[in-house]
């Protein structure tokens, strides 16, 4: 069945770009001045994304700190994201701002304020990456002796997602009447108390904010494993996802949409945005020369450590040949998912430990296209019409100059294929992801007893 809808666009951005080396190449930013950031958001916003999506680490990587020295990637970051976010929302008009806060370590009253904040600051265009932190290194930082069990964290996560969902629904659309000449501010019959008690949080409630622009901020998810995508397909609008070709993408895009509808939610509410790392060139073999120009800058530390991460930080690879084949891993209870991408793509492609460092320094695991604009747009393409995407978090391989190359040639050539639009369809990201306004729900999830409070 041909597709009616268009491709929708993330611009992922984080730091000087998503090369593990990107920040050693002198056509990059040093990621350190708020002007670099507004930049990459103006020029995203031109070339008509749907959103900016920034991800969050809330730790420096000290378990092999010898490499972390060495690597834009070490965890450290300039900005927290809904600071810089709204930020950003003064400076942009129309593109999408996705934040990612953790479910782990933060608490849903917090995370719930803050994010309806962000949908006022900015008429409508913030959205929540909800993520249950994979990185052991945050466990210290908030009181845990280590890392909180991968099963339990997406527990905390279900109902994390629940209270703040319910928080945003506090009041009805209508409930701030602002009558200066009756003296009322707002209508308490529209109003309700959560009064939630569940197996993680006691939240009484309500959000001392009004309902946002959207109704509630778009919410994101991110992972990929057996809970992440109960989780997404649960609660999640938009999913974020590794995916490294068009077979595995279209098992997941299939198997998320089936999950989501027998949760009753329409599939068509929940848009799948695999990451696409591009690296494009006037010709094929410039593309490929300017990833191999990267690829030269990695650090063997740098590339051993990012594999041991993305594996599972289960054993030290530095013990073993470097071009020697990967041996067998220990089950993680970090990046599960992740970890089965990455014995996978070892094994099926029969990788050395060099050659798997190598690849993944580049997109992590993600789906990766080097060609010319025309070969991107293909690729892009076939995804979107094989339903193994409804779009796709463009992750800059280095910034500025990925950004420009990626809009500047590969979305004039989507558009002359009739593939992504010419201007915003709306105001809010909702209007532009084609997601419903949701209504405000009456009850909703595990330990929730509503209160509507009567006026006096």
């Amino acid at each position: 069945m041909p597709r009616l809808d268009q491709i929708k666009l993330g611009a992922f951005l984080y730091l000087t770009g998503h090369h593990l080396a990107a920040w050693r190449h002198p056509d990059t930013w040093a990621g350190d001045r708020l002007e670099h950031y507004t930049d990459f958001a103006l020029m995203a916003e031109a070339a008509k994304f749907d959103a900016l999506f920034i991800a969050d680490i809330a730790a420096v990587r000290l378990d092999k700190p010898e490499a972390a020295a060495h690597s834009a990637h070490s965890g450290v970051s300039h900005f927290e994201p809904l600071t810089l976010l709204s930020v950003l929302a003064a400076a942009t008009r129309r593109i999408g701002l996705v934040g990612t806060a953790s479910t782990t370590f933060n608490d849903p009253y917090n995370v719930a304020r803050q994010f309806a904040s962000l949908d006022h600051i900015s008429n409508g265009r913030a959205g929540w990456n909800a993520v249950t932190s994979s990185d052991p290194n945050a466990a210290p930082n908030f009181g845990h002796e280590s890392h909180v069990k991968h099963t339990d964290r997406y527990r905390r996560a279900e109902e994390f997602a629940d209270v703040v969902t319910a928080l945003w629904d506090s009041f009805d659309d209508d409930a701030f009447l602002r009558d200066r000449e009756s003296g009322r501010y707002y209508d308490q019959s529209k109003l309700r108390i959560l009064n939630h008690e569940g197996e993680f949080f006691k939240v009484r409630g309500p959000l001392n904010t009004p309902r946002s622009p959207q109704g509630r901020p778009v919410m994101v998810q991110a992972g990929s494993s057996e809970d992440g995508k109960d989780l997404a397909a649960r609660t999640a609008e938009v999913v974020f996802t590794v995916q490294p070709n068009l077979e595995s993408a279209k098992r997941f895009y299939k198997d998320v949409k089936t999950r989501a509808e027998a949760f009753g939610r329409p599939g068509d509410q929940v848009k799948i945005l695999p990451g696409l790392f591009p690296v494009v060139g006037e010709t094929a073999s410039e593309a490929r020369e300017k990833l191999e120009e990267l690829q030269e800058l990695i650090l063997p530390v740098v590339g051993l450590t990012l594999l041991e991460g993305l594996a599972g930080r289960t054993i030290k690879l530095a013990d073993y040949p470097l071009d020697g084949p990967l041996p067998d891993l220990p089950l993680t209870n970090d990046q599960v998912s992740r970890q089965a991408v990455v014995i996978d793509l070892a094994r099926r492609e029969n990788l050395t430990i060099r050659q798997l460092y190598k690849r993944l320094a580049a997109s992590r695991g993600h789906f990766t296209v080097v060609g010319t604009a025309v070969q991107v747009a293909d690729e892009m393409q076939a995804w979107f019409e094989d339903f193994g995407a409804d779009g796709f978090n463009v992750m800059p391989a280095t910034i500025p100059g990925g950004l420009h190359d990626f809009s500047r040639k590969v979305i004039p050539e989507l558009r002359r294929r009739g593939l992504f639009r010419e201007e915003y369809e709306g105001r809010t990201l909702r209007e532009n992801l084609g997601l419903v306004r949701p209504h405000p729900i009456q009850n909703r999830g595990r330990g929730h007893r509503r209160e509507r409070v009567e006026a006096p």
